[in-house]
């Protein structure tokens, strides 16, 4: 898995996400959730030992929304909606874990190329997101130790809202660095200038 070439992940990737978001049955999840543990285990004992990591923040989630699945359309709709969001997520998991960030920016950056989308903002929010979902899970868990700390009783809305705060943060500092590096004034300018050629011709 880690030294598989990038595209071909990519690929797999989306042709899996695909196939779990349209069809979302039990059976297919469960395969997908089945694969997930398979590839994780390929990869190595210590990628396998942080495959179940996630359940530690969002299981409640995942429980609210096969709750409400299950009293709309039933069991079996629950679980295969469950299982697929969690075996996707699993997947795009082990594509960061697999694969050097350096890679993961070139193969955004030539995928941006593509669709003329400007690679260095691309390359830029990526690397910015990639810091900014440890620092949240972090967060997450220092407020949890500060309650705790305090005797605080553990209430979600309560480490939720702290959390929203530190995400606007982040948000804002990102805004403040990709300002900061000239980004989009250059794409500005790239469009004026476009379309300053186009009028002209």
């Amino acid at each position: 898995m880690h030294r598989a070439p990038l595209g071909p992940k990519y690929a797999a990737l989306v042709l899996l996400g695909i196939a779990g978001s349209i069809w979302r049955t039990a059976p297919l999840g469960l395969a997908l959730l089945l694969l997930s543990v398979g590839l994780f285990a390929l990869s190595g004992r210590t990628v396998l030992r942080s495959w179940a990591a996630p359940l530690r923040w969002w299981w409640w989630l995942l429980a609210l929304l096969g709750g409400y699945q299950w009293y709309a359309s039933g069991p079996w709709a629950a679980l295969g909606l469950v299982s697929s969001m969690f075996a996707l997520l699993q997947l795009a998991r082990l594509l960061l874990l697999t694969t050097p960030t350096d890679q993961l920016l070139d193969g955004l950056a030539a995928a941006c190329f593509a669709v003329r989308i400007p690679p260095r903002r691309a390359e830029l929010s990526l690397a910015l997101l990639l810091r900014t979902l440890p620092d949240l899970s972090a967060a997450w868990t220092r407020s949890r130790e500060a309650a705790e700390a305090r005797g605080l009783r553990r209430t979600p809305l309560r480490t939720a809202t702290q959390l929203g705060v530190v995400a606007v943060a982040r948000a804002r500092d990102a805004g403040d660095a990709i300002a900061a590096r000239g980004l989009l004034e250059e794409h500005d300018d790239a469009n004026g200038t476009d379309t300053g050629r186009s009028a002209t011709s």
